[in-house]
């Protein structure tokens, strides 16, 4: 084993890191479509193995129906869907579900084997130990979060409608987007640093002062900084999504009649549950103010992303960071009007399932943009 491999994980590596990421991408963007078309309680059993099976007589179809049938989402959403209906459903669920399983293959086994080969350091190895672990997590993660949907106890009055906890789908996506970031942030890491240990980049010492400068140092914790602000907004629209916020005041930039609605309807006691100290419970539990802080949260995010991308274009940065920033501002402008579109025209499928695909591809380029920033190590 040469001595590079033992300090530098191998570059197949990398791209398999980046590979995964991608696949990340997918499930988060189908997920998405089945929270949308109210797939994702179609399936009301949790069987990591045997239920990647996909029901194919009547007979398994007709039970699968039937089971479903026991849960409110049939009495109250889906009222007297069909067998077919149910079928297009179960569908989406079970292929969300299937896709993560596949990650998992293709996530668990080549790890495995790379840290058995020696083909990663020790340190790779305790990064792709961590990612794992949420790997993990984000299954249970997702069961949980569909058992708040089946559950009677989880609403508030018995006439609302069956949803899953908005605290939870927000966990859910977050892990998601960790998991995500992890990946990518390792797949870079891993294949600069192959580039740099075999003289594939030019000018390493110039590029190596070049990012230790106090104005790209500055420059650098403010991109962090705006990761995690895209990130936060992006958790935001997650609540909004649990709570269907986005179907309340469907017009921007007012909402109804001011730029905010009325303080009663803001502030209300209705979500404190009968105690006034938990009054608090309006930023995450009343739909119309967890929508005012998304709107807050994403035009804040825009601004500074904006003032981001013209600091950035004043400073001496490397070639891979300019196209990472002007990426960075070119996507925050396309999130900006496909949050503002979805909202416009009543949150239609397409337009939303756009959005949240635009997030994750937003808080890739900002991350991008930080990774190309970070100092080189010396091998």
């Amino acid at each position: 084993m040469s001595t590079t491999r033992r300090t530098v994980d191998a570059p197949i590596v990398g791209y398999w890191s980046l590979f995964c990421a991608s696949m990340v991408f997918g499930i988060v963007v189908w997920g998405g479509l089945t929270r949308l078309t109210e797939s994702g309680l179609s399936i009301v059993e949790w069987k990591p193995i045997t239920g990647a099976k996909l029901p194919t007589s009547d007979l398994e179809w007709d039970v699968e129906f039937e089971k479903y049938k026991q849960h409110p989402e049939y009495h109250k959403v889906h009222v007297g869907i069909t067998l077919e209906d149910f079928q297009r459903i179960y569908f989406m669920e079970w292929f969300h579900r299937n896709i993560g399983r596949l990650f998992g293959i293709v996530f668990l086994g080549p790890a495995a084997y790379f840290v058995a080969k020696g083909k990663v350091s020790r340190r790779g190895a305790v990064k792709l130990g961590g990612l794992g672990v949420l790997l993990l997590g984000q299954g249970v993660m997702g069961w949980y979060m569909v058992r708040s949907g089946l559950k009677e106890g989880m609403r508030e009055r018995d006439d609302d409608l069956p949803r899953v906890s908005q605290y939870r789908l927000t966990s859910h996506l977050a892990l998601a987007y960790v998991l995500y970031a992890g990946l990518a942030l390792y797949g870079w890491n891993v294949l600069r640093s192959n580039r740099l240990a075999r003289g594939k980049l030019p000018n390493p010492d110039h590029l190596r002062a070049l990012l230790l400068s106090r104005d790209i140092r500055m420059f650098r914790r403010k991109i962090a900084a705006s990761a995690l602000l895209v990130g936060t907004t992006c958790l935001s629209g997650a609540m909004v999504a649990g709570l269907d916020a986005g179907l309340l005041y469907n017009e921007f930039p007012m909402m109804g009649t001011g730029i905010t609605p009325p303080m009663s309807e803001l502030w209300h006691e209705f979500y404190a549950r009968g105690n006034p100290s938990n009054m608090w419970r309006n930023f995450t539990e009343n739909p119309t103010l967890v929508q005012l802080e998304h709107r807050v949260l994403a035009m804040t995010t825009f601004f500074v992303l904006s003032v981001m991308w013209w600091r950035g274009r004043g400073l001496q940065l490397p070639q891979g960071s300019r196209v990472a920033l002007h990426a960075m501002y070119a996507l925050a402008t396309l999130q900006v009007a496909l949050g503002v579109t979805t909202l416009v025209n009543g949150v239609p499928i397409a337009n939303a399932s756009a959005h949240q695909a635009n997030s994750v591809l937003l808080l890739a380029s900002a991350l991008r943009l930080y990774h190309t920033l970070r100092p080189l190590a010396r091998i």
